[in-house]
């Protein structure tokens, strides 16, 4: 009777995986398209969990096929999101497969934020199931075996991938059903079976007694490289121990009998009996030991009628000589099966469900070549924004173009009038106020949000630390003080961003102190404005003169280069480039981005020609400034001096400087108004992981809090101590009974079940093995022979051992060792890309800047855009 080992399927709780991916979704992709569509997968991804795990599965290859599905898509969706226990976290809780709990409730179960461990339980399951499948088939048709050896084939690759894998996918201590002892051991056990389903086949299709020798000889291999890797070990159900050694002696009986047959073929007689007598001593074993476990009747009787034949033959007329067991010449092995190798996707009808969603890395490698981008952006356009400051500093400290329009001597030059009506129009000084008193509101809201948000990991981890104090050992999760380095780092460089965006505010509110009085005189009517000017003698005889039109010309052409230089302000910021394709690419043929290379090649190659282009509009106005000092030089000279005409051309200079102060002013306000707004934006998705990673924690130490206060109730609540011997009265040893097997084993559906007989009790067996980690232990004083005694005693199993299997002996088997892991999250945020502010009026200079004086102040610190970074103005770098 062939009786096949199976595995239970591991048991999952519930995961809402739809509002955590959702959220996900909605933070990183910003067009409503995508936003839609990812949003429609993770439900579905929702629903094929539920389908794969929240229900009980047939032995059913459809049933199979939803759990590959579910894997593949697992595999699939893994390099797209960030998942981690500080980032986004999800948790998920599995049940040990062999464990049935206790009387006072609860089993051993495992709670991971680890996507890893969510595929390695999900394909053990997949393992689990395609084992029942198997074990269900018909062997009696050619279609049932080949699909039995298919799905034996399928465990036993999913298991042995668990093996390689499981202590790299966990960043702890897995549960014993998914230790790689374990999984080792059944994928050992379940391709010796695929290879006693080539065997049972080789023996239907009545194939050479050599080739099913072989086929035999490699099945009982193969069960004894599984029985030696577990019979030290108490990671499976006791009942599984000795239906490997059974298994064992059977196929090696099953070798010997056919290699008989092939002996009495070439007319070597004795080799036969000899053969058949070995056969015979390792079939009695299994019936004396394992008879509860599988049948042997069968197999018995065909070895013993075949043994009886050939004594009858040749002690009547061969008369050959009965060699010794260990003489006779090795049986070949040929081995037919081989462990499917687990290479996703393992569905047939699997297609990704985010398929447009680029992976982890590539987004991460896109996030870093965008802060490069804008980096190269800021640099160009911080440059020539410079280079006008410069410039208009320069023409204010020597009152161009006043001078020259001033001539008369007693009117308002034409520009101060422009100046002054531009101011007007723009508010004045109530909006520059206005814009004061807003800031220091929009900076409190800031503070306390980025507060809020660090009180909050700062509470979970006092209770954390509570905890572990309380538990010690017990406590076995990530400490919150570790958890949390990442989003620490990030609050700390949030306060220091608003630490130096409050150095900026200090630095434009003394510039406006400065210049107020000047930029006040501005907006006041025409006729008190040229009453607020001094007069001068009038020099209409420069109105004419060489001098004056040189100087003229030469500041025409500065104009021309500031334009210029206007237009490649906005050339350089269209400048666009997907490298979303490049780092695919880069990854699909290298499975890794050199993003840096990468990057910066396709940067020089975008931007080098603009970076020229730059750097000659600044020797240009290099140039043409010095032409313009020596012209004014010459101009100066030529004017008449008096102290009335330096008053008055001193007051012109300080208006021409109000209103550039008054622009650049407005603009740094403006700028420090949206970079307080954006901000707030990015500090509330940061109070949102925080929020969320807390939850995730507080969820996980409910969970853990509850199986230890169950763990708790389970232990004795007074020490032992032993009963003196005089108060115990003796009594007879009963054997108990045997306890429920926690695999299935599938019997042959061909075959009846057959009524128990009355029979004469066989010997006690001996106790269970006990899990012994380092070696076996002595064995007990009492155990029982392992058979009769016959002329060719069999080999017996190491003494430590008594119900392994008795042909024959091994070598230990190699163990396992677990490899020391850090443990290493994703970067938490993406926080640390230049910030692109509003954009200022063509030709004015950024927020902040060198002021004409030449006093330089900081600038509002830089943050990640919240934009892409092509329709974001440019905030200057210092």
């Amino acid at each position: 009777m062939a009786t096949f080992i199976s595995v239970p399927l591991k048991k999952a709780s519930e995961v809402d995986l739809v509002k955590p991916l959702s959220k996900f979704v909605t933070a990183t992709y910003s067009t409503g398209e995508e936003q839609g569509e990812y949003t429609r997968a993770v439900e579905e991804l929702n629903k094929l969990r539920k389908n794969a795990l929240g229900r009980p599965l047939d032995k059913h290859e459809s049933s199979l096929e939803i759990l590959l599905r579910y894997y593949d898509q697992l595999c699939a969706v893994e390099p797209k999101f960030p998942f981690s226990e500080n980032q986004l976290c999800l948790t998920f809780t599995w049940k040990d497969a062999f464990d049935k709990g206790s009387l006072f409730g609860g089993s051993v179960k495992l709670a991971l934020a680890s996507l890893g461990y969510e595929k390695t339980c999900v394909l053990f399951n997949a393992a689990a199931l395609a084992s029942q499948i198997a074990a269900e088939q018909n062997l009696d048709n050619d279609e049932g075996l080949k699909a039995a050896a298919k799905y034996y084939q399928l465990a036993s690759g999913a298991f042995g991938h668990i093996k390689d894998t499981v202590l790299s996918a966990l960043n702890r201590e897995p549960t014993m059903d998914i230790s790689p002892e374990t999984v080792g051991t059944l994928s050992l056990i379940m391709l010796a079976q695929a290879q006693e389903v080539f065997f049972l086949k080789a023996t239907a299709d009545k194939m050479k007694d050599a080739v099913i020798a072989k086929l035999a000889n490699q099945a009982a291999d193969f069960y004894g490289d599984a029985f030696k890797q577990c019979q030290y070990k108490d990671n499976l159900p006791k009942e599984v121990l000795p239906v490997l050694a059974a298994k064992h002696c059977i196929m090696q009986a099953n070798a010997e009998l056919h290699q008989s047959m092939l002996s009495k073929q070439k007319k070597r007689f004795g080799e036969e009996i000899a053969r058949l007598q070995h056969a015979a001593e390792l079939v009695k074993t299994v019936a004396s030991r394992y008879d509860e476990y599988i049948s042997v009747k069968e197999l018995t009787d065909k070895i013993n009628r075949a043994l009886t034949a050939a004594k009858k033959d040749n002690d009547f007329i061969y008369h050959d000589r009965v060699p010794e067991v260990k003489d006779l010449e090795h049986i070949g092995k040929a081995a037919l099966v081989k462990a499917t190798a687990i290479t996703p996707p393992l569905s047939q009808k699997f297609s990704d469900l985010f398929e447009k969603m680029v992976p982890i890395a590539v987004q991460q490698s896109m996030s870093v070549y965008n802060q490069r981008k804008a980096e190269t952006v800021n640099r160009l356009v911080g440059t020539m924004r410079e280079a006008t400051n410069l410039c208009n500093g320069v023409l204010a400290s020597l009152n161009l173009p006043a001078a020259l329009e001033d001539l008369s001597g007693d009117s308002i030059p034409q520009s101060i009038v422009e100046k002054a009506r531009s101011i007007v129009q723009q508010g004045g000084l109530q909006s520059i106020e206005q814009l004061i008193r807003d800031l220091p509101e929009l900076l409190t809201r800031n503070r306390e949000i980025l507060d809020e948000s660090l009180k909050m990991l700062d509470d979970e981890e006092t209770t954390d630390n509570e905890l572990r104090a309380k538990f010690n050992q017990r406590w076995n999760r990530t400490p919150s003080g570790d958890l949390y380095k990442p989003l620490r780092a990030e609050g700390a460089n949030f306060r220091n961003v608003l630490d130096k965006a409050v150095q900026a505010d200090q630095v434009v509110r003394d510039r406006y102190n400065t210049h107020c009085d000047m930029i006040a005189l501005l907006c006041k009517p025409e006729n008190e404005l040229i009453a607020a000017i001094p007069s001068a003698n009038p020099a209409k005889t420069l109105q004419g003169s060489e001098v004056v039109n040189v100087l003229r010309s030469q500041l025409a052409q500065l104009d021309e280069v500031k334009k210029e230089r206007e237009t490649l302000e906005g050339e350089v910021k269209a400048v666009t480039f997907d490298m979303s394709t490049a780092f695919l690419m880069a990854l699909a043929q290298d499975g890794a981005i050199n993003e840096e290379q990468l990057s910066v090649s396709q940067l020089d190659q975008l931007y080098g020609s603009y970076n020229q282009r730059v750097q000659a509009s600044l020797h240009t106005q290099e140039e043409l400034l010095g032409q313009v000092q020596v012209s004014h030089q010459e101009f100066s000279s030529l004017k008449q001096s008096n102290t009335e005409a330096n008053q008055r051309e001193e007051v012109l200079k300080k208006l021409a400087s109000a209103h550039d102060s008054y622009v650049e002013i407005s603009s740094n306000l403006r700028e420090g108004t949206k970079f307080y707004n954006d901000l707030t934006e990015i500090l509330l998705k940061f109070q949102n992981k925080c929020s969320d990673i807390v939850f995730a924690r507080k969820t996980e130490r409910d969970e853990l809090l509850k199986d230890l206060q169950q763990s708790i109730a389970r232990e004795p609540s007074a020490p032992s101590f032993s009963v003196p011997a005089y108060q115990s009265s003796p009594a007879a040893p009963a054997a108990g009974p045997t306890p429920a097997p926690r695999t299935v084993f599938v019997q042959q559906p061909q075959q009846p079940q057959q009524e128990p007989q009355a029979k004469p009790q066989p010997p006690a067996r001996p106790p269970p093995p006990s899990f012994i980690p380092q070696a076996a232990s002595a064995a007990p004083s009492n155990a029982p022979p392992t058979g009769p005694p016959t002329s060719h005693p069999p080999p017996v199993a190491p003494p430590s051992q008594p119900q392994g299997p008795p042909y024959p002996t091994y070598q230990g088997y190699p163990g396992y060792f677990q490899m020391p892991m850090g443990y290493n999250p994703y970067a938490y945020g993406q926080y640390n890309m230049p910030y692109m502010p509003y954009q200022a009026t063509p030709g004015q200079g950024g927020y902040p800047a060198a002021p004409p004086a030449g006093q330089p102040y900081p600038g509002y610190p830089q943050q990640p855009p919240q934009q892409p970074p092509q329709q974001q103005p440019y905030y200057p770098q210092q």
